[in-house]
C-alpha cells in the first residue's frame, strides 16, 4: 500500500473520529473507540511493524535523559521510535498531526509537538501501574494508544487498564478503572496528567503504538522535545 493511498483515509471519517475524541476529553478526560483508525493506515502500520528486525526494538525504559534507566519491576517490553523515515512512519505522523490540529482548534489545548512509538510486549511482558506526566513536572498533555493485533481474545491478556481515581469504588465492585482489550484499529486517548494505568502480561506477541502530544516548555530558548 502506498503513502498516497494511506492517506486518502484521512478525511470525512477521520473529523467524526476527532469530534468524539475531543467530546470525550472535555466530558470525561479519556476517549476509546474500538476499531476506529483508518483501516488502511492500520493495515500499513501491521505491514511495516511486522518487517521491523529484532534489532530495531529497544529494552523500554522509565525516566528520560540522564534519568532514564531499565527496571524490570516497572516494565519489560520493548520499543521502537517512529521517524518518518518509512511510509507508514509519514502516514502516521500525518494522520496524528490532523488530530492535534484539530483539538488545538477545538480545544484551545495548544499542542505543539508529537512524539511515538511502536511497542512489543512479548508473552509475559507488562508495564505496571503509572503516569504519563506529573502535574507542573513534565509538558505531555495528551497519550494516545492505537494497537494492531488481530484476531485478538479477552483470554489473550494484555489488556490496558485506565484508573479514574476521581470515580468512587461501588459497594459491589471496583468502578474506578477501564479495561482495554488491544484489538485492531483500537484508539484510546487520555489526559496524561490525571490517569494512571498499567498494561497487564499478555499472552501472546502485543504490539501497539504509543504516542503522546506536547507543549512546547522551552527554556532558555531551547525546545522542548528539541528536534
Amino acid at each position: 500500500m502506498s503513502l498516497s493511498q494511506a492517506q486518502t483515509t484521512h478525511s470525512g471519517g477521520d473529523k467524526s473520529l476527532f469530534e468524539l475524541i475531543a467530546n470525550d476529553i472535555v466530558e470525561k478526560g479519556y476517549s476509546i473507540h474500538p476499531h476506529a483508525l483508518p483501516e488502511n493506515l492500520s493495515q500499513l502500520l501491521l505491514q511495516h511493524i511486522s518487517k521491523l528486525p529484532d534489532e530495531d526494538f529497544k529494552r523500554a525504559g522509565i525516566g528520560r535523559s540522564k534519568d532514564h534507566i531499565i527496571d524490570d519491576f516497572i516494565r519489560t517490553d520493548e520499543i521502537s521510535w517512529i521517524t518518518s523515515n518509512s511510509e507508514a512512519g509519514c502516514s502516521w505522523i500525518k494522520w496524528s498531526e490532523s488530530l492535534q490540529a484539530y483539538l488545538n482548534s477545538h480545544l484551545f489545548l495548544g499542542l505543539f509537538s508529537f512524539e511515538s512509538h511502536f511497542s512489543h510486549y512479548a508473552k509475559g511482558d507488562f508495564y505496571k501501574k503509572h503516569k504519563d506526566a506529573f502535574k507542573g513536572e513534565g509538558n505531555r498533555v495528551l497519550s494516545i494508544v492505537v494497537y494492531l493485533n488481530q484476531n485478538w481474545s479477552a483470554d489473550d491478556g494484555g489488556e490496558l487498564v485506565i484508573y479514574d481515581e476521581k470515580s468512587p469504588d461501588s459497594p459491589v465492585g471496583d468502578n474506578n478503572h477501564i479495561r482495554v482489550t488491544p484489538t485492531f484499529g483500537t484508539v484510546v486517548v487520555f489526559l496524561s496528567e490525571e490517569f494512571p494505568h498499567e498494561v497487564l502480561p499478555a499472552r501472546r506477541d502485543r504490539y501497539s503504538i504509543a504516542g503522546w502530544f506536547r507543549l512546547n516548555n522551552s527554556i532558555a530558548n531551547n525546545i522542548d522535545p528539541p528536534s
